[in-house]
């Protein structure tokens, strides 16, 4: 299989692995480049679930394709904030995921926690002090791996709308 067939296929299995099957009912706000989405669950309708979440695209064959998404959820009662990446499986597992917010910003760390068809998974336990950075910050930043060659795949992420996406996830369990 061709790499640009590759990552056509993930692109289509991102898309897929981001939008629950079975949902009854779905809303979603954007606030600058990110979006809230909450939706329903036919089998229990009073359970919503909810994210906020950004996702990064590439031109594959004239066509913009999913590549990428962090995603943030409302902690479970009692537990942190979590912040998840997604990438094609193509990666080098021994290598942390670091999001930074700026180019000067030594950024914060997370190994992958396991791979789907759909993707590559890290997950961020955002402790008050990283919280704090990603709700100042307003600019261009920048989530870094390792693919599985080790080279360095640099995804540009933009804050923009990040802290009023927050301020309406946390609403979201209201």
């Amino acid at each position: 299989m061709r790499i640009l067939d590759i990552r056509l296929a993930m692109a289509v299995a991102l898309a897929a692995a981001s939008s629950p099957v079975g949902a009854q009912e779905s809303t979603s706000a954007t606030y600058g480049d990110w979006v809230v989405r909450c939706e329903r669950d036919a089998a229990v309708p009073t359970k919503k679930t909810c994210q906020m979440a950004q996702v990064t695209q590439v031109q594959v064959t004239g066509k913009s394709v999913p590549f990428s998404r962090l995603a943030v959820m409302p902690p479970a009662s009692g537990q942190p904030i979590g912040l998840e990446a997604q990438f094609p499986v193509n990666v080098s597992l021994r290598a942390p995921v670091i999001v930074r917010t700026q180019d000067a910003d030594p950024g914060f760390a997370a190994p992958f926690d396991h791979c789907l068809p759909a993707g590559c998974f890290a997950e961020f336990e955002l402790k008050e002090d990283m919280l704090k950075k990603l709700r100042a910050a307003e600019g261009a930043g920048k989530v870094t791996f390792k693919d599985a060659s080790g080279r360095d795949v640099v995804v540009p992420i933009s804050f923009k709308g990040f802290r009023e996406a927050f301020d309406a996830l946390a609403k979201t369990g209201d």
